[in-house]
Protein backbone atom coordinates (compact mmCIF):
# COMPACT_ATOMS: atom_id res chain seq x y z
CA UNK A 1 0.00 0.00 0.00
CA UNK A 2 1.53 3.41 -1.01
CA UNK A 3 0.51 5.36 1.63
CA UNK A 4 0.69 3.04 4.85
CA UNK A 5 -1.21 5.98 6.85
CA UNK A 6 -4.31 5.36 5.02
CA UNK A 7 -7.61 6.37 6.31
CA UNK A 8 -9.86 3.27 5.75
CA UNK A 9 -13.51 2.82 6.45
CA UNK A 10 -14.84 -0.42 7.30
CA UNK A 11 -18.52 -0.43 7.03
CA UNK A 12 -20.90 -3.61 8.02
CA UNK A 13 -23.83 -4.11 10.06
CA UNK A 14 -22.36 -7.16 11.65
CA UNK A 15 -19.90 -5.88 14.40
CA UNK A 16 -17.93 -9.56 13.55
CA UNK A 17 -17.20 -8.67 10.71
CA UNK A 18 -16.35 -5.07 10.89
CA UNK A 19 -13.65 -6.75 13.91
CA UNK A 20 -12.41 -9.32 11.57
CA UNK A 21 -11.85 -7.14 8.79
CA UNK A 22 -10.30 -4.47 10.90
CA UNK A 23 -8.11 -7.16 12.64
CA UNK A 24 -6.58 -8.42 9.31
CA UNK A 25 -6.42 -4.93 7.87
CA UNK A 26 -3.78 -3.56 10.96
CA UNK A 27 -1.66 -6.74 11.09
CA UNK A 28 -1.11 -5.47 7.01
CA UNK A 29 -0.79 -1.87 7.99
CA UNK A 30 -0.59 -1.07 11.23
CA UNK A 31 0.01 2.61 10.54
CA UNK A 32 -3.67 3.01 8.93
CA UNK A 33 -6.07 5.26 10.73
CA UNK A 34 -9.36 2.78 10.62
CA UNK A 35 -12.78 4.14 10.74
CA UNK A 36 -16.11 1.87 11.64
CA UNK A 37 -19.60 2.09 10.65
CA UNK A 38 -22.38 -0.43 10.93
CA UNK A 39 -25.25 1.13 8.22
CA UNK A 40 -25.16 3.15 5.59
CA UNK A 41 -26.34 6.77 7.10
CA UNK A 42 -23.15 6.11 9.74
CA UNK A 43 -20.88 5.42 6.83
CA UNK A 44 -21.89 8.76 4.64
CA UNK A 45 -21.48 10.68 8.06
CA UNK A 46 -18.16 8.99 8.55
CA UNK A 47 -17.14 9.73 4.83
CA UNK A 48 -17.80 13.12 5.83
CA UNK A 49 -15.69 13.64 9.02
CA UNK A 50 -12.80 11.70 7.72
CA UNK A 51 -12.43 11.45 3.81
CA UNK A 52 -11.31 8.14 3.71
CA UNK A 53 -9.40 6.76 0.92
CA UNK A 54 -10.92 3.38 0.91
CA UNK A 55 -14.16 2.70 2.16
CA UNK A 56 -15.01 -0.71 2.39
CA UNK A 57 -18.58 -1.60 2.97
CA UNK A 58 -20.85 -4.38 3.34
CA UNK A 59 -23.79 -4.49 0.42
CA UNK A 60 -26.61 -5.89 2.24
CA UNK A 61 -27.49 -4.03 5.32
CA UNK A 62 -30.82 -2.60 6.51
CA UNK A 63 -32.29 0.59 5.22
CA UNK A 64 -29.61 1.78 2.95
CA UNK A 65 -27.84 -0.59 1.32
CA UNK A 66 -24.08 -0.38 0.58
CA UNK A 67 -24.68 0.55 -3.18
CA UNK A 68 -26.43 3.44 -1.98
CA UNK A 69 -24.30 4.64 0.49
CA UNK A 70 -21.33 4.39 -1.67
CA UNK A 71 -23.50 6.17 -4.90
CA UNK A 72 -23.95 8.62 -1.69
CA UNK A 73 -20.20 9.07 -1.02
CA UNK A 74 -18.81 9.06 -4.42
CA UNK A 75 -21.28 11.93 -5.41
CA UNK A 76 -19.14 13.80 -2.46
CA UNK A 77 -16.13 12.39 -3.00
CA UNK A 78 -15.31 11.20 -6.32
CA UNK A 79 -11.29 10.35 -5.70
CA UNK A 80 -12.52 8.04 -2.54
CA UNK A 81 -11.63 4.14 -3.72
CA UNK A 82 -15.01 2.08 -2.40
CA UNK A 83 -15.27 -1.60 -2.55
CA UNK A 84 -18.54 -3.54 -1.97
CA UNK A 85 -18.22 -7.23 0.00
CA UNK A 86 -21.38 -9.58 -0.46
CA UNK A 87 -21.68 -12.74 0.32
CA UNK A 88 -24.56 -13.77 -2.61
CA UNK A 89 -23.28 -11.71 -6.28
CA UNK A 90 -26.47 -11.38 -8.22
CA UNK A 91 -26.53 -9.60 -11.68
CA UNK A 92 -28.11 -6.75 -10.66
CA UNK A 93 -25.32 -6.00 -7.58
CA UNK A 94 -22.66 -6.51 -10.30
CA UNK A 95 -24.39 -3.98 -13.12
CA UNK A 96 -25.07 -1.50 -10.22
CA UNK A 97 -21.30 -1.97 -9.02
CA UNK A 98 -19.88 -1.50 -12.49
CA UNK A 99 -22.14 1.52 -12.95
CA UNK A 100 -20.44 3.17 -10.05
CA UNK A 101 -17.27 2.27 -10.87
CA UNK A 102 -16.77 -0.29 -7.62
CA UNK A 103 -14.75 -3.55 -7.10
CA UNK A 104 -17.03 -6.05 -5.32
CA UNK A 105 -15.17 -8.78 -3.76
CA UNK A 106 -17.16 -12.00 -2.43
CA UNK A 107 -17.24 -12.69 1.63
CA UNK A 108 -16.37 -14.15 3.78
CA UNK A 109 -13.55 -11.88 5.00
CA UNK A 110 -10.47 -13.33 4.55
CA UNK A 111 -6.68 -12.16 4.77
CA UNK A 112 -6.79 -13.03 0.68
CA UNK A 113 -9.71 -10.67 0.33
CA UNK A 114 -8.13 -8.28 2.26
CA UNK A 115 -4.96 -8.39 0.54
CA UNK A 116 -6.52 -8.16 -3.04
CA UNK A 117 -8.52 -5.51 -1.54
CA UNK A 118 -5.65 -3.28 -0.17
CA UNK A 119 -3.81 -4.12 -3.35
CA UNK A 120 -6.49 -1.67 -5.45
CA UNK A 121 -4.91 1.29 -3.24
CA UNK A 122 -1.42 0.86 -6.11
CA UNK A 123 -3.72 -0.37 -9.10
CA UNK A 124 -5.28 2.37 -11.50
CA UNK A 125 -9.10 2.13 -11.19
CA UNK A 126 -10.50 -0.34 -13.81
CA UNK A 127 -13.94 -1.83 -14.52
CA UNK A 128 -15.32 -3.17 -11.81
CA UNK A 129 -13.63 -6.37 -10.36
CA UNK A 130 -15.37 -9.47 -9.15
CA UNK A 131 -13.25 -11.32 -6.79
CA UNK A 132 -13.91 -14.40 -5.47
Amino acid sequence: MSDPHATILVVDDSKISRNIACGLIRNRCPAARLVEAGDGPEAIAQARVHAPTLVIMDVNMPGISGIEAAASILSEQPDTRIVLLTANVQAATLARAEALGVALFRKPIKGEVIDAILALLDAPRTAVEVCP
